[in-house]
Formats: C-alpha cells, sequence, structure tokens
C-alpha cells in the first residue's frame, strides 16, 4: 500500500477516509492544506461556480506497490495512471518514489442527469438525484469499455435492472471465435472467481450492454471489452444501490474538455482518442468561443504552435489556458502616432 500523501495543489477530496486522516497529520510547513470531501461517501458537491472537481496530490510507493495497485486503491485507472506518470515503471515503481495522483477531473459538458460515461476519457460520472434544498453532488469512477471493432454505443439510454451475482452468458460471437481456436466456452458461466462480469451487473436499454463488476480489475481504464462498460468491483458494489432502475445514462465521447475553476480560470484537457491536430485546435478554439472565453474572431489569441504538442501527442492532463494565450500588440493609437512625429520634428526645428 503507497503511503505519505501529499497534495499538489490546493484541495483533494479523496474517496477512502483513511487517506484523509493521514493528510493532515503528514502535512509540511508551508505545504497547502488539503482538505478532504465534507462527504465521506465518495461524492464531490458540485462547485456553484466552474466544472472543476477534486484535486490531484502525490503519494509515495512502497517496495511491493505496483502502480496498478496504487491506481486501484485510489480509484485511478491504467491510462490516467500512465499518463500522470510516464518516467515510473508499471511493474516495479521502487520504494521512496513519488507517483501523482490525477484526481482532478473537468465535469463533461452535458446534463447532469443520472450516469454520464465519457468513453475518450474511460470514466463515469454518477449525478444522483437529491431533495430540494440539498447541494448536488457528483460521483466520479475509472471504467474499461469495448476495445477496437467493439465501440461502446454512443446516445441516451437507461438502466433498466440491477443483477447481483450474475450469470454471463458468452455472446455466440465469443463462443464461435473460441470454438475455430478449439477451445469452446461453456454456454454458461455461473457466479464465482471465473465470471468476467463480478459481483454486480446493471443492465442498459442496449440489448447486449451492461455496467458490471470484473475479474480482472487490472483492465480498468483500458479499451479492453467487447463493448461493455467495466468498474473496479469495489466501485460496482458502491453504485449498485445508488442507481435506481430507469436512470439516464448518456455515453458520450468527448475527447476534448474545457472548464473553468471558482475563480474563472480556464483548463482544457484532450484525451489520446482525438483524431487530426488542426481540428482538434479548431474544436478547441469553437469550444472556448461558445463559452466566452475568447472573441468568435478571436481564435488568434491562442498560440497553435504551443498547443500542437498537445494534440499531436495527447497526455491526458489537464491544462491550464493561460500559458496558451498568444501576447496581443495593440497598434498604436492617434496620440502615440502624433507624440511620435512631434519628436521627429523637433530636430529639424532646431536646425532651421
Amino acid at each position: 500500500m503507497s503511503r505519505v500523501i501529499m497534495p499538489v495543489d490546493r484541495q483533494y477530496a479523496p474517496k477512502r477516509t483513511h487517506v484523509a486522516l493521514i493528510v493532515g497529520a503528514l502535512m509540511l510547513p508551508g505545504m497547502a492544506t488539503a482538505q478532504p470531501d465534507p462527504n465521506a461517501d465518495g461524492y464531490y458537491a458540485i462547485p456553484a461556480q466552474g466544472e472543476l472537481i477534486g484535486q490531484d496530490y502525490e503519494v509515495i510507493a512502497n517496495q511491493d506497490d505496483t502502480l496498478l495497485d496504487i491506481a486501484r486503491e485510489h480509484n485511478v485507472g491504467y491510462e490516467e495512471i500512465r499518463s500522470a506518470n510516464p518516467d515510473v515503471s508499471l511493474w516495479v515503481p521502487g520504494e521512496g518514489t513519488s507517483v501523482t495522483i490525477p484526481r482532478r477531473h473537468i465535469l463533461p459538458d452535458v446534463e447532469r442527469k443520472g450516469v454520464v460515461i465519457n468513453i475518450a476519457e474511460l470514466r463515469l460520472y454518477y449525478y444522483p438525484e437529491t431533495s430540494e434544498g440539498q447541494p448536488s453532488r457528483v460521483a466520479t469512477y475509472p471504467i474499461g469499455i469495448g476495445r477496437e471493432g467493439y465501440d461502446t454505443p454512443l446516445g441516451i439510454t437507461q438502466t433498466i435492472m440491477r443483477l447481483e451475482q450474475p450469470a454471463w452468458y458468452p455472446p455466440s460471437s465469443m463462443r464461435q471465435e473460441a470454438a475455430e481456436r478449439g477451445d469452446p466456452p461453456p454456454e454458461v458461466v455461473l457466479p464465482g472467481p471465473d465470471n468476467p462480469l463480478g459481483e454486480y451487473a446493471i443492465l442498459l436499454d442496449i440489448p447486449g450492454y451492461l455496467i458490471h463488476g470484473t475479474n480482472q480489475p487490472d483492465g480498468i481504464g483500458m479499451r479492453a471489452s467487447r463493448g461493455c462498460i467495466r468498474m473496479y468491483p469495489e466501485d460496482i458494489e458502491s453504485v449498485f444501490d445508488e442507481v435506481p432502475t430507469n436512470t439516464q445514462v448518456n455515453i458520450i465521447d468527448h475527447s476534448i474538455k474545457v472548464g473553468e475553476d471558482e475563480q474563472g480560470n480556464s483548463y482544457f484537457q484532450v484525451f489520446k482518442s482525438v483524431e487530426g491536430v488542426e481540428s482538434g485546435i479548431e474544436q478547441l478554439e469553437d469550444m472556448l468561443v461558445t463559452r466566452g472565453v475568447i472573441e468568435e474572431q478571436g481564435g488568434g489569441l491562442l498560440d497553435k504552435v504551443r498547443l500542437l504538442p498537445h494534440f499531436a501527442e495527447p497526455d491526458d492532463r489537464i491544462h491550464s489556458l493561460s500559458s496558451f494565450y498568444q501576447a496581443v500588440i495593440e497598434p498604436p493609437s492617434e496620440t502615440d502616432v502624433m507624440t511620435v512625429y512631434s519628436l521627429m520634428d523637433e530636430p529639424a526645428a532646431a536646425s532651421c
């Protein structure tokens, strides 16, 4: 288990209470204070202004930790932990290695209702219904989705049934492929350690698609399934009773996200699934125009040369937009022009 929690920035809302307890005890002088989420059940309070929740922070790896162990302990998926720590060994981070935990998120730019799944982000957001007068809140979890050729379908659907200890019926396509390899699977896999659905499953109103647990948690945060949405066993257990039947599920593919913090500072995030460098930058400009961050004719204010690497090789990280604006060189005012000409005339007048 990783140790020593150190906030990277202003605030982090940990899911597990033991993390919150040791933060204060290990805080160093002059280090920003990490404040736990007021809800100890894993929910973030939705900010009154802006779209950013959570906070990145750092942990120190122990001798026996793998990066995947640390990711699961802190509710992060494979791609997230790799992108945040590109120079750290996946299998042997090493005793004393500092590991960044990317737990700051930009809320998706869609209706905050029910379940929102952003397949580009490999992350699920759940907005529970709240009683009048109660603050809105959101929980978020890493997921695994369909690999190439088994794309998770997009669009709005709903949950139709919840199954505890589900049996798994391998689809005919899988059974045929396995039979051709000489290893036909059983027609049904009963609940147990060999069941790829895990212990809980939520059926969607799309035939054959579910949100479910897994018996291979290392695949969370990857594109590895046949289209279903996988969750860590502890995550699907925590939401199973929270998500009622007929809950709206909005499956989106937002490879670029923008948002503001509570102080009005703008941020952007580009995921590895973004297609096209120039079209990606144009899409970012359009999003910023729509939000009123830049003027409709003000796309030239963005430093496209500095933005190029973030679209050519996306890193999935959240970046401040403040360092990607070009310096604006304003034309001289009429008064400045008159002053220049006056100075030019002075020597000539003196020589007469």
